[in-house]
């Protein structure tokens, strides 16, 4: 289990407890891309923390249906004791003494509050593939019966609406002891049922206003607003005898299908079936974690019904990969660049088919989608990586399942991208035939994995000739040379294969900066400028399946990526000394976006750069492994039991961006589990041994 905070109970709570209950943040997600959110604390700090977000089908997409509950624990003698409670302008948060410890089991949440003898746990369920949300108090230790009262609190609007939306009150309605809210507008309503001994409900309106929320004001957006209660709930509490809150938009039938424990028992029995199967060196107390964590980013889209319509009717499923918590959607070059640690590592391999077959559906001119918008049912196509990165993914699939089916379906695509990317398509994608390099950039987008942009300000648009594009080109070409070398078409792979040569020769005639000693990060770019940026993208002429950069110039890359870029949490995206470099990462959304790619440090480069260290290093996976120390210390500090998005480019190296991020977990668990030492068909794997879930 994962320990977070421990506190003395009655105890006065010190600055830094507040501080560490205020931003440290707790997630548990459903499968469809709903989750629920908040801070350990309990106090709401981002738009996005609530008890339940809904995945709604299009138009609506995801759907805060639950801001928050206001706990209060009743005692015989009439005193009511709160366990959390609401920032607002004139009571800001304080801290509830009564929490003694704050943990994780089996990936879900689990607080205990100690007072006047009780213990009371609390914990927080949603069931898989359900947009309902269980939250359970019992009492563990102590003696005597208390009452509880819930208030639930709602601002019902889209999860990313500001948190000062208008709400006004909703249509109440009652059904012998459930209770549904309707906000109108075709949005289904939220139904709440408690269930308790002496349960009953007190319909009392009230709106609770001027909610304060930290977080969205140092991002400088809307931090105030109001929330509506329709009354609050009350229900015994004893020995024996537990209390739960049942939330949901799904039908009163499908609601009452799982008793509380029953969805608790299933939760835990479907974490425990995600650690039998996955890689043998998955197998310590880190890698458990992020095998959990690295399931929260893989979802069935509920928005997209043609997709499953068509999968179903090819006997497959339609999958993806929420790019990051709380605000991503599915994005192509996450998704793929995540695929091998998020399903392959964790014996996922089925629903990496699902995943290759719904992007592959989507292929248009030779790309594949940069991003599905939410409540959207078609994607934006303006990358130029993510169908390069698709080949990736592919033979990363490839190599474990030998999957000749799914090869066979996908090659008139794969044909069809090549040919796509020779001859020229959108965005000013296309092969330089004067030396085999591949060009990319058109005025006012933002096509590579640097995708900055405020407005009309492209903060890094690396038009041109980039470094990773082209080691991406080059490997998918030998890739496809060799799948159709492998189905006896040796002429169309000997066609693949000059291009792959051509492309190789000039790469390394074109991108060595010999002053620098390492390689430009761009060639022939706005106004024939090469960009000499010390930057992390030329990492991957090394670390692909197929590396581009001729090997004697491996080692003096690598040096220089290493004492330059390399931090204990991932690289920096622009090395300190270079004239745009910004050391943290903060301030409203102009300010982050012009750090965002120019020194933040991104968790998910880790994976690329120690595959790189290990072919300059080969044989030293034990030393390998000692890059990834510092992410087990991240699994406590912002979002407990997973790994953020970015952090600050200098010491103390402060997390930020998206609290939960897909490559970042991906990457190091796939990463650990390559130095763990112990091979991928291990047979003595000790598979429950080390999985026990309380």
């Amino acid at each position: 289990m994962s320990k977070l905070f421990r506190h003395a109970p009655n105890s006065p709570l010190t600055a830094d407890d507040s501080n560490r209950l205020l931003k440290a943040e707790w997630l548990v997600t459903n499968g469809l891309g709903g989750y629920a959110s908040g801070t350990v604390g309990g106090t709401l700090t981002r738009v996005f923390h609530g008890y339940l977000i809904s995945a709604l089908p299009s138009p609506f997409g995801r759907t805060m249906m639950l801001n928050d509950l206001l706990e209060e624990v009743i005692f015989p003698d009439g005193r009511t004791v709160p366990l959390n409670g609401l920032n607002t302008e004139d009571a800001q948060f304080a801290g509830s003494p009564t929490l003694a410890n704050f943990r994780l089991d089996g990936g879900l949440p689990v607080w205990t509050f100690e007072l006047d003898g009780l213990t009371i746990e609390k914990r927080v369920c949603l069931p898989h593939r359900q947009n309902t949300s269980f939250t359970n108090y019992c009492i563990t230790a102590g003696s005597g019966s208390v009452h509880m009262r819930l208030r639930p609190a709602l601002n019902i609007r889209a999860q990313e609406a500001p948190v000062n939306s208008p709400v006004e009150p909703y249509k109440l309605c009652v059904h012998d002891r459930r209770y549904e809210i309707d906000p109108g507008n075709g949005i289904p309503p939220l139904r709440l049922e408690l269930i308790s001994e002496e349960e009953g409900f007190a319909i009392d309106y009230q709106r609770l206003c001027n909610i304060t929320y930290d977080i969205e004001r140092s991002r400088g957006y809307q931090w105030r607003g109001d929330l509506w209660s329709p009354g609050h709930f009350s229900g015994k509490l004893a020995p024996g005898c537990e209390l739960t809150l049942v939330a949901s938009t799904e039908n009163w039938a499908v609601i009452s299908a799982l008793t509380p424990h029953q969805a608790w028992d299933a939760e835990h029995d479907r974490k425990r079936r995600l650690l039998t199967v996955s890689h043998p060196g998955a197998c310590d107390e880190t890698c458990r974690e992020l095998i959990w964590a690295a399931d929260q980013f893989l979802f069935t889209p509920v928005g997209r019904p043609e997709d499953t319509a068509r999968a179903r009717a090819a006997g497959d499923e339609i999958r993806s990969v929420i790019a990051g918590y709380h605000w991503f959607t599915d994005w192509g070059r996450d998704t793929m660049i995540s695929l091998e640690g998020l399903t392959l590592t964790t014996g996922r391999e089925v629903e990496a088919s699902y995943i290759l077959r719904t992007f592959a559906h989507y292929i248009k001119d030779g790309l594949i989608p940069n991003m599905f918008p939410e409540g959207k049912t078609s994607g934006l196509y303006h990358t130029a990586d993510a169908t390069l990165w698709f080949f990736h993914a592919l033979h990363c699939y490839l190599e474990r399942t030998h999957d000749h089916h799914l090869l066979k379906h996908l090659m008139p695509k794969l044909l069809d991208i090549v040919g796509h990317h020779l001859r020229g398509t959108k965005f000013n994608i296309h092969v330089d035939p004067s030396d085999g390099l591949l060009v990319q950039g058109q005025e006012g987008y933002q096509l590579t994995w640097m995708d900055a942009k405020v407005d009309d300000w492209v903060v890094t648009p690396r038009r041109g000739k980039a470094v990773e594009i082209n080691a991406l080109w080059y490997n998918a070409l030998k890739l496809l040379a060799s799948w159709l070398r492998g189905a006896n078409r040796a002429d169309e792979a000997n066609g693949i294969e000059e291009h792959a040569a051509h492309a190789r020769d000039s790469f390394n005639r074109r991108f060595w900066y010999e002053e620098g000693g390492y390689l430009y990060d761009v060639v022939d770019g706005e106004h024939d400028h090469d960009d000499a940026s010390c930057r992390p993208n030329q990492v991957f002429a090394i670390s692909l399946e197929n590396p581009i950069l001729d090997e004697q110039r491996w080692k003096p890359v690598l040096e220089v990526v290493e004492k330059r870029l390399l931090t204990p949490v991932g690289l920096r995206s622009l090395a300190p000394g270079e004239k745009d470099f910004k050391p943290c990462y903060d301030g409203d959304l102009r300010a982050r976006d012009a750090a965002y790619h120019q020194g933040t440090v991104w968790a998910w480069l880790i994976g690329p750069f120690i595959d790189a260290w290990l072919k300059v290093h080969p044989g030293e996976a034990a030393q390998a492994r000692k890059f990834l120390e510092a992410f087990r210390s991240e699994l406590r500090d912002s979002c407990v039991g997973s790994i953020n998005e970015i952090f600050d480019a200098e010491p103390p190296f402060a997390p930020r961006g998206c609290c939960a991020q897909a490559w970042s977990v991906a990457e190091v668990l796939r990463c650990l589990a390559k130095t763990s030492g112990i091979s991928e068909t291990a047979t003595d794997q000790p598979h429950m041994a080390a999985a026990t879930l309380a």
